[in-house]
């Protein structure tokens, strides 16, 4: 049966795969014990228990001392449990040792099945530690197979794989298997095939992580991003800030003629990044957020959470933005709704007022600012 040879391999185990041997002994004393009752076809409360110092398997069933036997499987009369021991008394569980003789074969592959499973289980959960850990970072991965839609990476040479949808690739993401892509882990859940790891390319954290890469400044602390908000393909705005007398926080993530910026540029095939410096001043942040369009005058009611920018009626699309995509993205940056009129023909307003809208050319309603999925 279970020997000496196998209690040494147990402890092989341990050294090649770094797997505690007491976590085999608690797994293949609990899959045995199931494995005797399922095979005895007893009702007996049993256990199987193994000794490594001994290299032995012993079998145990127990019963409890009972004034009335109701079931001889997990119950012994206390007249029969003094004749066992004159000291027994009623509630005492009295332990006899069950033989193995007919038990060998079946223990021999319960076992095997065991540590099996167990050694693909604790693979599986360092692996998916390591990718835990990962949760929330940038990783570079390659391109492993390509499903319809459906990106499959693998990270890190680990036998996780990385999954982008649709949702999630660039609008000029073109992929063939093999290329090495960077990627932001979003999260990685567990479903009824295992664990996936969902990554992005459309993630505004995406960006962010690209620009750290590039900006060392944003590395060691001396320039922070206060918010940052993306429409994958379109643009991506950013709020900085920095606390370091004379240094210059947008010039810092912009680089020396584009450097910098550029690099994180060109990995996002090209889409526009407008990189401003954050102002507790509102109307002073919501001008700079609606960049790279011009505001002629600004009224904001901060107790509203409303902002009403008139723009030169020849740069009311740019301040818009291709399907609002420009004005959307400054309202959130901002936390402000923002109504962007064209100057012509719109009477003047007393500051702190709210412009009233209702003659206005464009009227950018609730349902126009609702948050984009990121």
């Amino acid at each position: 049966m279970i020997n000496k040879d196998f209690f040494e391999a147990l402890k092989d185990l341990e050294a090649e795969k770094g797997i505690n041997e007491e976590v085999f002994i608690s797994a293949l004393e609990q899959a045995l014990t199931a494995a005797y009752k399922k095979n005895s076809g007893m009702a007996k409360n049993a256990q199987v228990k193994l000794n490594p110092e001994k290299n032995t398997i012993r079998i145990y069933s127990y019963r409890t001392v009972v004034e009335t036997v109701e079931d001889e499987d997990k119950e012994i009369s206390l007249e029969d449990a003094k004749k066992l021991k004159a000291s027994h008394k009623i509630g005492d569980i009295i332990s006899e040792e069950e033989s193995t003789k007919d038990f060998n074969r079946i223990a021999v592959q319960t076992a095997k099945q065991v540590i099996t499973q167990k050694i693909k289980e604790i693979e599986r959960q360092s692996i998916f530690k390591d990718i835990a850990e990962k949760e929330g970072k940038l990783v570079v991965t390659n391109v492993k197979r390509i499903d319809g839609e459906n990106v499959y990476l693998e990270i890190g040479g680990t036998t996780l794989e990385g999954l982008l949808t649709k949702r999630d690739l660039l609008p000029n993401d073109n992929f063939k298997v093999g290329d090495r892509i960077k990627v932001y882990v979003r999260h990685i859940k567990e479903d009824f095939r295992g664990s996936v790891v969902q990554v992005s390319r459309t993630h505004a954290n995406f960006v962010r992580l690209l620009l750290e890469i590039e900006v060392p400044e944003l590395q060691n602390g001396d320039v922070n991003i206060v918010n940052i908000v993306r429409e994958a393909g379109l643009r991506t705005k950013i709020a900085v800030s920095t606390k370091v007398p004379n240094l210059d926080a947008v010039g810092a993530c912009v680089g020396n003629r584009g450097s910098r910026i550029n690099s994180v540029i060109n990995e996002l095939h090209g889409e526009k990044i407008d990189i401003i410096n954050y102002n507790e001043n509102p109307a002073d942040y919501i001008i700079a957020a609606l960049s790279p369009a011009e505001v002629s005058e600004i009224t904001v009611d901060t107790a509203a959470g409303v902002a009403n920018v008139l723009v030169p009626e020849n740069k009311l699309s740019l301040a818009i933005g291709r399907g609002g995509h420009n004005v959307r993205l400054a309202a959130k940056l901002t936390g402000y709704k923002i109504d962007v009129k064209p100057s012509k023909g719109i009477e003047s307003h007393e500051k702190n007022d709210v412009v009233n809208a209702s003659n206005a050319n464009i009227i950018l309603d609730d349902d126009f600012f609702a948050d984009i999925d990121e």
